[in-house]
């Protein structure tokens, strides 16, 4: 996991090891200057005998340089280290984003949008906070501690045994806190899953929930959900909150027997045994001794919450693709033709049965083909297996005479245009969105693919035309009109092949078609498949396919599925009799 995680500190390592640098030298000077303020102290005392006024200024002066020093120091190791932590979660994103993009549906299908999200989010930053404590305070308070309690027997002798008593109950009880918190902090992880769902579902179902007055319920779930953390974060806070009043107890209890016990020393033995200075001195290296030992604490608990936050992280980063490159890839696809061979596919390998079974069908280059079906019937499904979103479990399917999986994958991809079912606009203008199918592409070609999507008449329409600003999402635009934008997009790539997944359901079947007959003049050469709920965008079809039950129940033209297909039959008999359409996937 350590391994993993420090492929993405790369650039930053520079800082990182300057941070180390400029904290010893940080930690080096804070434990000499409790040594020369017990000779400072000290000389206080022989102002009458050896030493002079000379020497408690020189010395203070010393101490007033290694005081600047020491800040210089710390606050390089800042810069350093926020440098240093702030680019390696740069990095860290980048590099699970980079890795989201190459995972295929199946990997996508492990990991919900609002987990991936939260491990982005709170995930990094936990990791990042880690990351900082470890190069910064992880380094200076273990050598802060070994070099105090070294000074302090040094100068303090007997009395530093002080320590042995206080620092393991000390050790013992921030131990006990950090075991009781930490359970309720790897709770509150995948809580915050629910939280992130919560709102992406809210925020997306935004008119749904207005359309049916369930704002109510959404505040109810969001509250549950927000209960749930703050439950969690505030039995985890309370368990620490002991860290403070453990703390005090043992640096008062250390304060009162150096005082005592040191004072005593040194007015029975009149200074022979032990000094005033000895006792300061022994009093800051207490002090710091303790506080290095709260800092590892805090530090022990920050790592044991972002451990849980690095297997996450690491989960997404080490998700091997389930579709790869071949090592010898194709990077060209002749043409549009499809072939199915006794194709299978069901989505992991533990399910009981397939979606597609012993799926047979050949498509030549430019031909329209129809798909129908019911609900759940594998429509979807199919069309997905033509551009590798999925690879079939058994069998081939075959894009322009070769295996789908012989090609690279971009190449192939670009070769195949889709129209999904649930379109997709993303925030940019209308001509940004558009030029995702050619981000060359001219204005003409845009208001050219645009016309025959039956799109340039409401863009047109617009005050800013094809300037016009599309919300995030798309939520400026009827469903209709964005289904359409969509489609001109898809028209954009002239793809080879064109693949429209129940994508002219909000259209009117006069515009419907418009669009399918400016395929016809303007893509000839490109195989179309509509996936379409009513029976008139297929029924002039070169091929129609009937799906039921993940299997091909017939296949044919609008004439041949009349006589021979029941389920044809039937739709169409309700269609053209006004009995409505069959729900579609």
């Amino acid at each position: 996991m350590i391994k993993t995680l420090a492929k993405s500190i790369r650039e930053f390592k520079l800082p990182s090891i300057l941070t180390l640098i400029f904290i010893m030298g940080e930690v080096l000077i804070e434990v000499s200057i409790p040594f020369i303020t017990r000779d400072m102290i000290n000389s206080f005392e022989n102002l009458n005998g050896s030493a002079t006024i000379e020497d408690v200024i020189k010395k203070g002066l010393m101490l007033v340089g290694l005081a600047l020093i020491s800040l210089c120091c710390g606050g390089i190791a800042a810069l350093t280290c926020a440098k240093a932590s702030a680019g390696f979660a740069k990095n860290l994103r980048q590099d699970m984003f980079s890795k989201v993009q190459s995972f295929s549906f199946k990997n996508i299908d492990k990991f919900s949008s609002s987990s991936l999200v939260t491990r982005l989010t709170t995930d990094v930053n936990n990791v990042q906070m880690s990351y900082m404590m470890i190069i910064r305070t992880a380094v200076r308070s273990p050598m802060n501690f070994i070099f105090s309690i070294v000074m302090a027997y040094i100068m303090g002798g007997a009395l530093a045994t002080t320590f042995v008593v206080v620092v393991p109950i000390l050790i013992f009880g921030l131990l006990m806190v950090a075991r009781k918190a930490m359970p309720a902090f790897r709770r509150v992880f995948k809580k915050y899953d629910r939280l992130n769902e919560s709102i992406e579902e809210n925020v997306r179902g935004m008119r749904v929930v207005k359309g049916f007055s369930r704002e109510n319920f959404e505040k109810q779930k969001f509250q549950k959900a927000a209960d749930d953390i703050t439950t969690d974060f505030t039995k985890a806070e309370r368990i620490v909150a002991f860290n403070g009043p453990l703390m005090q107890f043992c640096m008062y209890f250390n304060m009162i027997f150096i005082l005592t016990v040191g004072s005593f020393l040194a007015i029975s033995s009149g200074g022979a045994k032990l000094k005033y200075g000895e006792i300061s001195a022994m009093l800051t290296y207490g002090v710091q001794i303790l506080m290095s030992l709260m800092m590892l604490s805090m530090i022990y608990v920050m790592i044991t919450i972002s451990l849980e936050s690095m297997k996450r992280i690491c989960e997404v980063l080490e998700e091997q693709p389930s579709i790869t490159n071949p090592v010898n890839p194709i990077f060209e696809v002749k043409d549009g033709s499809i072939e199915f061979k006794d194709v299978n596919f069901k989505y992991n390998d533990n399910a009981k049965r397939y979606a597609l079974e012993n799926v047979n069908l050949n498509i030549k280059s430019g031909m329209t083909v129809g798909v129908l079906g019911g609900t759940g019937v594998g429509k979807s499904t199919l069309v997905q297996l033509i551009p590798r979103l999925y690879d079939v479990t058994d069998g081939v399917v075959m894009v322009g005479g070769e295996d789908v999986r012989n090609y690279d994958i971009q190449t192939l991809r670009n070769s195949v245009a889709m129209v999904l079912q649930k379109n997709q606009l993303f925030s940019g203008t209308i001509k940004d969105n558009l030029r995702w199918g050619n981000e060359n592409a001219t204005d003409e070609e845009i208001i050219e693919v645009c016309k025959l999507a039956q799109a340039d008449e409401f863009i047109e329409k617009f005050p800013d035309k094809y300037d016009t600003y599309i919300e995030q999402g798309g939520t400026n635009v009827s469903g209709g009109q964005k289904q359409r934008l969509c489609i001109a997009r898809a028209l954009l790539k002239n793809p080879k092949v064109l693949i429209l997944d129940d994508s002219t359901s909000a259209v009117d079947t006069k515009t419907d078609a418009f669009i399918r007959n400016g395929f016809k003049n303007y893509i000839p050469d490109t195989t179309k498949i509509i996936i379409a709920q009513r029976v008139s965008s297929v029924m002039d079809a070169d091929l129609i396919v009937v799906l039921d039950n993940g299997k091909v129940s017939a296949f044919g033209t609008h004439e041949e599925l009349l006589k021979t297909s029941d389920i044809y039959r039937e739709v169409y008999e309700q269609q053209m009799s006004g009995g409505g359409s069959d729900e579609e996937k």
